[in-house]
């Protein structure tokens, strides 16, 4: 069971990226999505969120109107889109399956670095 992100690297203000997170051993559908991230020195903020059917996302005040989260969960795969980057977006980004019945566990992926600079 886990989690794996791709999609981070260095970009210019003003620049996109998008990241993929792919589920391995377990169901997408039966999870809310999360994007969260964590800048150097400081604590991690949710970034992204999403319900299982993908039809309901909210969003952190600092994202709101320039990042993206969707899912296809027939691949089994979250992504997000961020647009407009600016230098404070830089952090790890991770993503988080929280199940949606009781019983089951958290998954977190390993993180990917996205770095907004000229």
């Amino acid at each position: 069971v886990q989690l794996v992100e791709s999609g981070g690297g260095l970009v210019q203000p003003g620049g996109s990226l998008r990241l993929s997170c792919a589920a391995f051993g377990f169901t997408l559908s039966d999870y809310y999505m999360r994007w969260y991230r964590q800048a150097p020195g400081k604590e991690r903020e949710l970034v992204a969120h999403s319900t299982s059917g993908g039809g309901g996302t909210n969003y952190a005040d600092s994202v709101k109107g320039r990042f993206t989260i969707s899912r296809d969960n027939a691949k089994n795969t979250v992504y997000l889109q961020m647009n407009s980057l600016k230098p404070w977006d830089t952090a790890v980004y991770h993503c988080n399956a929280v199940p949606v019945r009781m019983g089951y566990l958290e998954v977190w992926g390993q993180g990917t670095l996205v770095t907004v600079s000229s």
